[in-house]
């Protein structure tokens, strides 16, 4: 397993790590990679990452799908975090994507990887993991 640490800028903020992920499984064997997100506030997701617009839209989208403002039941004491994990179980903590012969991630011509933050600014992890 390899560790991609990152430091997020904004409470909700699409990251792409895609680059970080193939140089994790360059030259590999495998049949696919797991991309995990061992936190309760942060997802990870496959989009098109051609268009920095398309990410700007997600987190806009999850934003108003999920309100801050809502009567929430958890509540943490200098933490107004409850919409986080909502948002974070919409989007998942895991991708699996197929690997190529060469170890690189099989995505399509527009897809990336993207480390989803909900509750940033936050340094955080994802792992890589190769399933055999």
């Amino acid at each position: 397993m390899q560790e991609i640490r990152l430091r997020t800028e904004r409470r909700s903020q699409l990251v792409d790590i895609t680059a970080q992920v193939r140089d994790a499984t360059a030259g590999q064997r495998g049949a696919a990679v797991v991309v995990y997100v061992p936190h309760t506030t942060a997802g990870v997701t496959i989009n098109e990452h051609a268009d920095p617009a398309v990410a700007r839209d997600l987190e806009s989208a999850l934003d108003r799908i999920v309100e801050d403002g809502w009567p929430w039941e958890h509540v943490e004491p200098g933490e107004d975090n409850a919409p986080t994990h909502v948002r974070a179980s919409l989007l998942g903590a895991s991708v699996v994507v197929p690997l190529r012969d060469d170890g690189t991630p099989a995505l399509g011509t527009w897809q990336g990887i993207f480390f989803c933050e909900f509750d940033g600014p936050r340094n955080r992890t994802v792992y890589v993991s190769l399933l055999q």
